[in-house]
């Protein structure tokens, strides 16, 4: 069985033919009357059956005939009938069942009338006819159950695709309903502080102009970070909306074209650009200046538009990398560094604070979405202290595949 498995279906058909056409061979040549005609008949009705899997009709009246002849001309008994059951096998797997039957007595009814003729004993004759009939119906029998197996492993196959592709859908739905549903809370918590934040220290800055007092800096950081905070978080529920939106196009819960919270207050707005990208690279260092750390910026490469999940991943590592700078190594310097390749974007954070090489730091939350990032996009991270002191973190981003 291992050998007919690692053959084709056309390889096995041919050692078919070939082993019928030996075991015919042998009853003829073990008749003397037998001559070039009767090899030719065995022949013919072999090589008929190479073509019983793919047209048994073909095989089927093709070795019917062959076989008559042969059974006319030397009367070899029921090995005249070995081909014909063969294709009769197959026509009824083949699902015709009437052709086959009809051919069998055809065939069944010829080589009767041909035997009666002949001068051997009518009695042994009409024994071997119907023997005959009892394989004919046996292999009738085969097909028909070959056949109904076939088509239950057929629905059997069809029915677990369907269930994986059923399974498959209630996965995407209900990742889509968590998606929306994580919209909502994010919709309906953070979004109303963040607001709260902006709208109290923007009322602060208003009283201390009004009494001719100048802001503080920190309470125009906290007024311009809420500010930046808010447009992203609209634009990261405008992604988790449209991933958990229904396939039929139907808005999503919490999309009733309603204003969110917080839209129109400072620079809020339904028509604001939610930029995440290093357009707004300069923004961010401004906004690290105001809380205090030293950050400067270089460029190099032909700046160009970036894939927008690549010009995404550059901006957060910078905004975590400098968010790590400002709360673990209090009073460094950080130097940020752009560089646009030809296949990939290389974005380079290292500051001179006081890490050690030889206790690199727990990597937490941060550390971990920024690879999380990185990696997504097919690229590398290398987060970790300089051996001449302070912490270097280096991302290539690839380009071509995010593109």
């Amino acid at each position: 069985m291992r050998f007919l498995d690692r053959v084709g279906p056309l390889a096995q058909d041919g050692l078919l033919a070939a082993a019928m056409a030996v075991l015919l061979s042998v009853f003829v040549f073990a008749e003397p009357r037998a001559g070039a005609l009767d090899l030719a008949a065995v022949l013919g009705g072999s090589l008929a059956l190479v073509a019983w899997r793919r047209a048994p009709l073909v095989a089927l009246f093709a070795g019917t005939a062959f076989m008559l002849v042969l059974a006319a001309h030397l009367r070899p008994g029921p090995a005249a009938a070995y081909p014909v059951m063969v294709a009769v096998f197959a026509t009824v797997r083949a699902g015709r069942p009437v052709i086959a039957a009809v051919t069998a007595v055809v065939f069944l009814g010829a080589g009767l009338a041909v035997n009666m003729s002949g001068a051997d004993g009518a009695a042994e004759n009409f024994q071997d006819t119907t023997l005959l009939v009892g394989w004919f119906v046996a292999s009738g029998v085969a097909a028909t159950v070959t056949r109904h197996r076939q088509a239950y492993l057929e629905e059997a196959e069809r029915r677990a695709a369907e269930a994986e592709r059923t399974r498959e859908e209630a996965a995407r739905r209900r990742a889509g309903e968590e998606r929306l549903r994580i919209a909502r809370e994010l919709h309906d918590s953070l979004t109303h502080s963040i607001s709260v934040i902006k709208v109290q220290a923007g009322v602060a800055v208003h009283l201390a102009r009004r009494r001719g007092e100048e802001a503080p800096p920190a309470l125009l950081a906290i007024q311009e970070a809420s500010g930046d905070a808010m447009r992203e978080l609209r634009a990261t529920l405008e992604v988790l909306r449209d991933a958990g939106r229904p396939a039929s196009g139907e808005p999503a819960p919490g999309q009733d074209g309603g204003q969110d919270v917080g839209e129109g207050v400072g620079e809020g707005g339904a028509g604001e650009a939610a930029a995440s990208g290093l357009g707004r690279l300069g923004d961010l260092v401004q906004r690290a200046g105001s809380a205090g750390l030293t950050a400067t910026v270089t460029i190099s490469g032909g700046r160009r538009e970036l894939p927008a999940e690549v010009d995404r991943a550059a901006y957060r590592i910078v905004q975590e990398a400098l968010t790590n700078v400002a709360r673990h190594a209090g009073g460094a310097a950080a130097a940020v560094r752009i560089d646009y390749g030809d296949e990939e974007l290389v974005v380079q954070v290292d500051d001179d604070g006081e890490a050690d090489p030889d206790a690199p730091p727990v990597p937490g939350t941060g550390l971990l979405g920024m690879r999380e990032r990185v990696v997504a996009l097919g690229g590398r991270l290398r987060a970790e202290p300089r051996p001449e002191g302070g912490f270097t973190v280096r991302a290539e981003l690839p380009l071509g595949a995010a593109s």
